[in-house]
């Protein structure tokens, strides 16, 4: 018999390896468990979506390249370049006018400019087309007002038709960033450039214009990403893009794993303009000296620029928000007898419980990754925090796709585990339940929630947990008794800001929600896909009514800040 070996079996080899262990348990806390789990939550799916590249499907991948592949790349081009120009010119004129200059009207419009924020992109793009395609009322009117040779009318259902209502949908991230870049500059930016002899527009272009630069590509790359998850706006346009190929792929070939990889070319597009995007803000440093002052000394507009400015501003309002609003309340109250019935009680009360279920969640995973940043802020901890807060980068179609499969997986452990045991019906335990829903919520929406809260940890000075401790105050008391009384504004606003982003997601309720659990923004998808814009309108005011208090409370806290000089 050979004698056996025990490798590292000496008291010293043991006590070794025993604090080893123990140093890692006691550096994966809580906090960074959960961290760690958010992170995980967020890898997962988009690694499963690269693995499915490994594995293409090649008959489906042959037929998008011979008729869908170029157009879908060429598609998504313009409409980014389109939308990324139009946003620019509106969000960052009308920041420069409210911000800085003085017209009639401006107090009002200043905070009225935002409220397109509160529409969304689905809706305007339906009341547009309803407004002005060729049976809508605008061409109706114009075919009995003028000859038929003299009466020409763009074409609605076109790119530029999808570029225009993505531009005012989106240009109030442009505006509100670029309006507080211009704002807090203060006087001595524009001094210093009347003093080296420059007028009003030169000094606009060559000294407001680049300091407000990474505030400006900072709402850029918002739009963007917008742009690029779009789903409902391009598919009611029937603008063929990536997310709308990949919802195709998935639900007309039947194909999950070409719809993931489809999915993985989208994300690649996505990470290389964040990379870009990233490496041209490393290089810029913009530093202001002196007192900064909220509200500089502004620029009194005169003759023809004091009325065009108030023209300009208050035609995207109308354009923006105002007039579809109300084509929306006309067509409801035109429909409302006939449309309304008690099935609209559970597409709203289906859209309130995910949105409920899935603002808790997304708080709480907040308050977790802001907590895990401020006791361990470590290299490791920074990167699981901005990995977990990553998802708000990535499409909701890419997302929906990444976790059904991943909960695909999970069914067939969780099946080959307890078939021998229990006798499952469909073999499906996970599959076709919210879970997968609110999951996918939680990726998406987490950033959102995490910069609220992570805002408002801000206020926690160290002076006042040394203040509890030395009273007797720690552990969770101390989170309940003195941190939260001081975040309850900032989780108010994650909270709200959650509910509301919920409410609206439209891809990932589409691709991904039980059988019978239709939302107000399914039903909208369905009516609109079949052209009933007027049937449309019903849920479609109860979404824009519940954007308007994120869209209220913001402005409210502006409000604030301008007060306080």
């Amino acid at each position: 018999m050979s004698d056996s070996v025990c490798i590292d079996c000496s008291p010293t080899g043991f006590s070794t390896r025993t604090v080893n262990l123990h140093k890692i348990f006691k550096y994966f806390d809580g906090w960074r468990l959960a961290a760690l789990a958010l992170s995980l939550g967020v890898v997962l799916p988009l690694a499963v979506v690269f693995i499915h590249l490994l594995h293409p499907e090649k008959e489906i991948w042959q037929h998008l390249a011979q008729t869908l592949l170029a157009d879908l790349l060429f598609n998504t081009a313009l409409l980014t370049g389109g939308v990324l120009s139009g946003t620019f010119v509106i969000g960052v004129s009308l920041a420069w006018l409210t911000g800085v200059c003085e017209f009639p009207g401006r107090k009002v419009l200043s905070w009225a400019l935002l409220l397109p924020m509160a529409m969304p992109a689905y809706v305007l793009a339906f009341v547009m087309l309803g407004l002005f395609d060729f049976s809508g009322p605008v061409q109706t009117v114009l075919r009995q007002w003028l000859p038929s040779y003299r009466l020409w009318f763009p074409d609605v259902r076109s790119a530029g038709g999808v570029i225009a209502v993505m531009t005012l949908a989106l240009y109030p991230y442009v505006y509100l960033l670029a309006r507080s870049a211009f704002k807090t500059q203060g006087r001595r930016a524009l001094e210093a450039a009347r003093a080296l002899g420059y007028g009003q527009w030169a000094a606009f272009f060559k000294v407001a214009l680049p300091m407000a630069r990474p505030w400006i590509a900072g709402g850029l790359i918002l739009v963007l990403m917008e742009t690029l998850a779009d789903f409902g706006a391009v598919s009611i346009f029937n603008y063929d893009t990536f997310t709308t190929a990949i919802y195709k792929v998935w639900y007309g070939f039947f194909s999950l794993a070409a719809a993931a990889q489809l999915s993985a070319l989208l994300v690649v597009i996505v990470f290389f303009v964040i990379v870009v995007e990233h490496k041209m803000r490393s290089k810029m440093h913009y530093t202001q000296t002196g007192r900064m002052t909220i509200e500089p000394e502004r620029i009194v507009l005169k003759g023809f620029w004091r009325k065009a400015a108030t023209i300009f501003a208050g035609i995207v309002f109308w354009v923006a928000f105002g007039i579809p609003f109300v084509q929306l309340l006309i067509w409801v109250f035109q429909i409302f007898t006939e449309e309304y019935s008690s099935r609209y009680f559970g597409y709203l009360a289906h859209s309130l419980l995910f949105a409920a279920m899935a603002t808790v969640l997304i708080v709480t995973a907040a308050i977790c990754l802001a907590y895990t940043g401020r006791k361990h802020p470590d290299r490791l901890s920074n990167l699981m925090v901005k990995i977990s807060t990553m998802g708000y980068a990535l499409p909701g179609a890419v997302l929906a796709v990444g976790i059904f499969i991943v909960f695909t997986v999970i069914d067939r452990g969780l099946n080959a585990i307890l078939t021998p045991v229990v006798k499952l019906e469909g073999g499906q335990i996970l599959q076709d339940t919210v879970l997968i829903v609110i999951a996918a919520y939680l990726v998406r929406f987490l950033a959102a929630g995490f910069n609220a809260v992570n805002s408002a940890m801000h206020r926690l000075t160290p002076s006042i947990d040394e203040a509890a401790i030395s009273l007797g105050t720690t552990g969770f008391s101390l989170i309940r008794r003195v941190h939260l009384p001081v975040l309850k504004n900032g989780l108010l606003t994650a909270a709200i800001m959650s509910f509301v982003d919920v409410m609206k997601e439209m891809p990932i309720t589409l691709m991904t929600r039980p059988f019978g659990w239709d939302t107000l923004a399914v039903k909208i998808f369905e009516l609109t896909s079949e052209g009933e814009w007027e049937r449309a309108a019903l849920p479609a005011v109860v979404l824009v009514l519940g954007g308007l208090i994120p869209v209220i409370l913001l402005t409210r806290k502006m409000d604030a800040v301008s007060n306080t000089a």
